[in-house]
């Protein structure tokens, strides 16, 4: 299945987004950086599932909660207060995308090196029992 040329952009975005917010984390949570890469990190997720899907994703009743959280510690981080910013939306962040992260690591253990790696029992401790994986 070929990907459009919008979500290939939207996961570059979204990438990117990642990227410079890791780099502000690194840099001793610049707000500039983690600013960036907030914005760039939305607009991807949009460009990714669309403006409507994003749009019901956020505002869903069960995930208001972490919608809260997500925006106003992307608010704090514009505000000039990232480290508190950055620790809010982490919160807000496993609040809306937890549910995804079993479909994740039930892809990463299909992987070739990845797989095994997650697979030893030291590791495999900390990993998810059951995945959602749709076969």
């Amino acid at each position: 299945m070929m990907v459009a040329s919008v979500e290939e952009i939207g996961v570059g975005l979204t990438a990117f987004g990642v990227f410079f917010m890791t780099l502000g984390v690194l840099l001793l949570f610049d707000a500039g950086l983690l600013a960036i890469g907030n914005i760039l990190f939305l607009c991807g997720i949009a460009a990714i599932i669309g403006p409507r899907s994003t749009l019901v994703f956020f505002t869903r009743r069960e995930k208001l909660r972490g919608t809260i959280c997500f925006l106003g510690g992307i608010f704090l981080v514009l505000s000039k207060f990232p480290v508190f910013g950055f620790v809010l939306e982490v919160f807000g962040f496993l609040n809306l995308f937890g549910d995804f992260f079993p479909v994740v690591f039930g892809f990463m253990r299909r992987l070739p090196i990845i797989g095994p790696i997650l697979s030893h029992p030291s590791i495999s401790r900390f990993m998810p029992r059951e995945s959602r994986t749709r076969v």
